[in-house]
């Protein structure tokens, strides 16, 4: 097979094909992993390009606040810790009640310059490829805006708010997901974590129930805007996965193996409807094991993956400051070299 642009290698691996390659890429490389593999590469997707990925990410724009402490306000209402992460955590959140909800209004989705930085990166690197632009489906945005104590709380307390706060985040995602499509982006993820090491963060009765139709309706409305979708959910998502597949994605990420998730299973009962994303394990082999452990894993990876195309090989989340640069390296060298069908 021919050589293909990146954008062709992650355009064929969606639609459940075969490309020349197995494509790689990563949601976040930190700062500091950064910096020490290209000192002075600024830039997170002029990294991402020199050093061999095949996707840049790209999110819309909002107004973060400086407020003393190191902490920010956010466009969406919420107060966010700066950490030594490359982002926050909600702290301060604004919604508590179905009264506050009823004040509330979210950023505006058709703000001048709200997707200034997604066309500068259309411009810049659509030709060869694939921009991915972060939205967001049922979770993050109710979880930031209630926090994750009081939204989960509210799961059996007050389940009209949560729906209510549901709907608010599809109807909003979709309309920046009409923007971003009309400006010529394909493809969209969305990073809400639905679940953690043991398993979905409510009850499966619960995610039916109050998560499973918005998260139809915002897959299904992505999907009739011709965007191709990649849901990334960490943890354990063994009794919630057939709905997660159901809503209509076209790629799971990042089939967490910390938490149980096994790739050549999952593979096997989903490999003919959907792609899938990952899985090395950045928590631990990266963070503490060694070049020889990442290529051992990331081989294995793809003798599990990529048998018959739909695989992307990544981290099993990201590469954030704990990961050793070397093992980075390591894993980009080796789907580089083994990957080719």
């Amino acid at each position: 097979m021919a050589e293909l642009s990146s954008k062709e290698r992650i355009l064929r691996v969606l639609q459940r094909q075969e490309p020349d390659r197995v494509p790689h890429f990563e949601w976040l490389v930190d700062r500091q992993v950064r910096e020490a593999i290209l000192p002075g590469c600024t830039d997170h997707n002029e990294f991402a390009v020199r050093v061999g990925q095949d996707a840049v990410i790209v999110d819309p724009n909002f107004r973060n606040t400086p407020l003393p402490g190191d902490r920010y306000l956010s466009e969406w209402g919420y107060v966010a810790q700066k950490t030594q992460e490359e982002h926050g955590i909600e702290v301060e959140s604004p919604i508590r009640s179905l009264a506050d909800f009823e004040r509330y209004t979210p950023p505006d989705p058709h703000a001048p310059g709200r997707y200034d930085a997604v066309e500068q990166a259309l411009a810049t690197y659509g030709d060869r490829y694939a921009v991915i632009v972060h939205l967001n489906d049922v979770f993050s945005i109710p979880r930031s805006l209630m926090g994750m104590e009081h939204l989960l709380m509210a799961v059996a307390a007050d389940p009209e708010l949560v729906q209510a706060l549901v709907e608010m985040s599809v109807d909003v995602n979709l309309a920046m997901a009409k923007e971003v499509a009309r400006r010529g982006a394909q493809f969209v993820y969305t990073g809400d974590d639905l679940a953690w090491n043991k398993g979905p963060l409510m009850s499966p009765r619960h995610f039916r129930t109050l998560l499973y139709p918005g998260l139809r309706r915002v897959m299904q409305g992505f999907k009739e805007l011709g965007l191709y979708v990649i849901k990334h959910t960490d943890g354990n998502l063994w009794s919630i996965i057939d709905m997660i597949v159901d809503s209509g994605i076209d790629c799971l990420d990042p089939i967490d193996p910390v938490a149980g998730m096994d790739l050549a299973e999952v593979k096997e009962r989903f490999g003919q409807r959907i792609a899938l994303k990952g899985n090395v394990d950045c928590a631990s082999l990266m963070t503490y094991g060694t070049p020889d452990e990442t290529v051992a894993a990331t081989r294995l990876a793809l003798s599990q993956g990529m048998p018959g195309g739909g695989f992307i090989l990544s981290s099993s989340n990201s590469i954030h400051s704990g990961v050793k640069p070397e093992n980075y390296l390591a894993l980009v060298r080796t789907v580089h070299a083994f990957g080719h069908y």
